[in-house]
């Protein structure tokens, strides 16, 4: 039987690669060259799989979010592995299809005003990538920001606008979290549940007992919300009991302050959503920002603050631990304000444009004052700032820092907004949740740089495109009742 054209042609040309492949890795004595051929003739099944699988893909990439873990490709190049690839080739077939069918693209994200000011948001991350001091790393940092928005900001208008897929979201997150969960609770156990333990019982899936305190208690809110809804089925209802129970157990032994004052906060952001008075919070928010920044500047208040070098140690006991942080005396929290200072130096050094995104660690050494400086402050582990927002300042200018503020704090109003005109109590409570997550990363990212780490950064976006969802099905009741 004769092949048709098309595919002779193919065979054809595997076959005189495969030759080639041979005789070049005879000649460079490389056995990898074989792997080309190899290549040629599965990528064109692995693409038409990945067309047609798309969404299976989606659904593999939030079920690996508490899964993988960082692998350093180079000193100064990381990559969240198996999760970032993934985000990668979502977003390259998302934009192919809508380089092909541009009608393909979600209405109710391209007219939604929360991603036109994203969209502001990633034009000045480019502006200031020109101006920095590193654009390599800058660009990395853009390219990193688009691979990011596209899985978890456009395409859940896509594939989360039911309950019965937004019920199976809740479901890919937790069952691979509370895996994680047990595993580290297990290993930690047969340490005693040592302060001092904690980070290396969370090898591979964390960097760190913060990371992990940061995730874990915003899929406990996700927990919450899907125990709460939980009526009818009681077996179900019961599984989800014992996950939070065991999940406010890890959070208590992840031994992370920021994850337990979060875990405080969303709880007070739920009651205020309810009161409407998200508004109120933010200007109290900004202005207590803004009075205290005044107050630390003027007439160097700040050194007030300056650690004691010899007094600030790590303590592996936490009562002790604990004690020191309320005293001040805190290593961690030392280490935070010699950074804070460089920082905040460093913006007024170039507040328009910034230093360029992910260029702080590069260039802050100059920025730093010595009555400041701790035991740990050679930062081996190349760690940032320590504080989200400043470090948006200094990295992208004031008018980063005001763009990037914009669309936090109008996610949380919209949120509000959407709570209240919702009838859907499925709906609402989806609302009330992607509040308390937004409230419990913003606090978190106070004290610490997450929104660029695949854990936090993955649900950050999530948030806001689980907004504009809401809003579509807020539209949605809207219109049924005309």
């Amino acid at each position: 039987m004769q092949l048709p054209i098309r595919h002779s042609r193919f065979f054809i040309t595997a076959s005189l690669l495969f030759v080639a492949a041979i005789i070049a890795s005879v000649i460079r004595h490389d056995n990898n060259l074989l792997l080309i051929p190899f290549g040629y003739l599965l990528l064109p099944y692995l693409f038409q799989f990945l067309i047609h699988y798309t969404e299976k893909l989606f659904w593999l990439l939030l079920a690996l979010l508490p899964l993988s873990t960082e692998i350093n490709i180079t000193p100064s190049l990381g990559l969240d592995f198996p999760d970032e690839p993934i985000m990668m080739t979502l977003t390259g077939l998302a934009l192919l299809r809508w380089w092909h069918q541009p009608n393909d693209f979600p209405q109710a994200v391209w007219r939604h005003p929360l991603f036109l000011l994203l969209m502001v948001h990633i034009l000045w991350i480019g502006i200031a990538s020109i101006y920095s001091e590193q654009p390599l790393l800058s660009i990395k940092f853009l390219l990193a920001k688009i691979w990011y928005i596209i899985p978890f900001v456009i395409l859940p208008a896509l594939w989360l606008n039911s309950i019965r897929n937004i019920e199976k979201l809740t479901l890919y997150l937790l069952i691979p979290m509370c895996a994680v969960v047990l595993i580290t609770l297990l290993r930690h156990a047969l340490s005693g549940f040592s302060f001092e333990s904690i980070n290396r019982h969370l090898f591979p899936f964390f960097r760190n007992h913060v990371n992990y305190g940061a995730m874990l208690v915003c899929l406990l809110s996700v927990a919450y919300a899907a125990y709460q809804h939980t009526k009818q089925n009681k077996r179900y209802k019961k599984w989800l009991q014992i996950m939070l129970t065991i999940g406010i157990i890890a959070l208590i032994f992840s031994y992370s302050r920021g994850a337990w004052l979060a875990l405080i906060g969303g709880l007070i952001t739920v009651l205020i959503i309810r009161k409407k008075m998200i508004g109120s919070l933010i200007i109290t928010a900004l202005l207590t920002v803004l009075i205290s920044t005044v107050w630390l500047s003027t007439d160097q208040r700040y050194f007030r603050f300056a650690p004691d070098h010899d007094r600030t140690i790590f303590h592996t006991d936490f009562s002790q631990h604990m004690s020191a942080t309320i005293a001040l005396k805190d290593v961690s929290n030392a280490e935070r304000f010699y950074r804070w200072v460089a920082g905040a130096r460093m913006f007024a050094e170039r507040p328009v444009t910034g230093f360029g995104p992910s260029t702080f660690y590069s260039n802050y050494k100059p920025y730093t004052v010595k009555r400041f400086e701790t035991w740990v402050s050679n930062n081996p582990e190349h760690s940032t700032v320590h504080n989200y927002f400043l470090l948006t300042a200094l990295e992208q200018g004031l008018i980063g820092l005001l763009i990037f503020c914009s669309l936090y704090f109008l996610m949380l109003w919209r949120i509000q907004k959407i709570y209240h005109q919702l009838h859907s109590y499925f709906f609402r409570t989806v609302a009330l949740t992607t509040g308390a997550i937004l409230a419990m990363i913003g606090i978190i990212n106070f004290m610490s740089d997450m929104i660029e780490t695949d854990k936090i950064g993955s649900l950050f976006w999530l948030c806001l495109g689980m907004v504009i969802v809401l809003e579509g099905k807020l539209k949605e009741e809207k219109e049924s009742l005309v």
